[in-house]
């Protein structure tokens, strides 16, 4: 199954992928803090208000998740790119649901930034409440996988050694296309594509902290819920730390694809306005 939120004739709906077509469940809006895995799978479907995928618009598949976890320097050759020792305990930050965006929205570059970064992800989506969970049982914890672009304001990363000013910015991660349940598909091989160059690859093997230690890890300190975002990290590869670098510009097209998930594909549009 793949389960999307999606906008359509101006109305807001949660579907379920059929071939070219997502099929709306009736009584859901949106996925989120009242979709556990029950009421997914418990949900009838309205097939006589189908639509074909490519006319409705695909918000972040989770549009207004309570909590977005995000994992920096969790692949060795990430770790490695940017000279810096390998991590002992998961480094994490904060986004926030206004930070998210479809999976084909434009990502509009700000103007007070000069150094705009793409940074490929996979997103875990949480479909079961819990705290202080074990590694053994954060499988029974996770609703679904989405792919992710964690979208980076290096200029204002480096600003003090906490990130959240580079990471955090308004309409800037892309999180789609559909939410896949685990068991209908598992993710294998992430990569970045940009205008059409393979810039980031690796295998999701090659996390530094798992899935579950992730889950258990974030848990111990506050309590996850139906809904909640953990983005896992990004392989090496990121354009900052290319020679020469390859900062995201005007015309841009950037793709992450997971394999066995899906893949957000996003154009890079020029600065927006600054607004008071």
């Amino acid at each position: 199954m793949a389960y999307a939120t999606y906008e359509y004739a101006g109305e807001r709906h949660a579907g379920v992928l059929d071939g070219s077509n997502v099929v709306p469940l009736q009584g859901i809006t949106e996925l989120g803090a009242a979709t556990t895995p029950e009421v997914l799978a418990a949900a009838a479907r309205d097939e006589s208000a189908a639509v074909l995928v490519e006319r409705v618009r695909l918000l972040p598949v989770v549009p207004r998740p309570a909590k977005i976890f995000c994992v920096g320097l969790n692949y060795r050759d990430h770790v490695t790119e940017t000279k810096r020792d390998l991590p002992t305990y998961p480094v994490l930050f904060p986004k926030y649901a206004d930070s998210l965006l479809g999976a084909h929205d434009d990502i509009v570059l700000p103007p007070e930034s000069a150094a705009v970064d793409y940074e490929g992800e996979l997103a875990v989506i949480i479909g079961r409440p819990g705290r202080r969970i074990a590694e053994t049982d954060a499988a029974h914890h996770i609703l679904g996988y989405a792919v992710a672009n964690d979208v980076t304001m290096r200029d204002f990363q480096y600003e003090t050694h906490q990130w959240m000013q580079g990471k955090a910015w308004d309409a800037s991660t892309p999180l789609g296309p559909y939410l896949i349940p685990p068991g209908d598909a598992e993710p294998g091989g992430i990569r970045t594509l940009l205008n059409g160059e393979k810039v980031q690859e690796s295998d999701l093997s090659m996390l530094i902290f798992s899935i579950p230690t992730l889950i258990a890890t974030i848990s111990t300190f506050t309590a996850l819920s139906p809904g909640d975002v953990i983005l896992t990290g990004t392989p090496g590869g990121v354009g900052y730390r290319r020679d020469p670098q390859r900062l995201l510009r005007d015309g841009d097209e950037v793709v992450v694809e997971v394999d066995g998930i899906g893949a957000i594909r996003n154009r890079i549009r020029g600065t927006e306005e600054a607004t008071a």
